[in-house]
């Protein structure tokens, strides 16, 4: 899943820096408990088939799980914080 690059600009004396709510969202999301395991288990599966010279093995399931997991809980509160 790609992510929107919005590009960093300085703010005048007196107004406020734009900040991606989804970013900040996402940080959030991913320190809870059920995305952390999640992340484990990719990481996990991630040094299992980097460690094998030879494998089909692919870590996409554990990756389309963690990325589920993390959109559904930004996507609670991300239209409520939008302008």
């Amino acid at each position: 899943m790609a992510e929107k690059i919005i590009p960093v600009v300085k703010a005048d004396e007196g107004e406020e820096e734009l900040v991606d709510p989804q970013k900040e969202l996402r940080e959030t999301c991913s320190q809870k408990p059920d995305a952390q395991n999640l992340w484990d288990k990719y990481q996990e599966c991630s040094d299992r088939v980097n460690s094998r010279s030879k494998t089909t093995e692919t870590c996409e399931e554990e990756l389309i799980d963690y990325l589920h997991v993390l959109d559904k809980c930004v996507t609670k509160d991300l239209f409520k914080r939008l302008k």
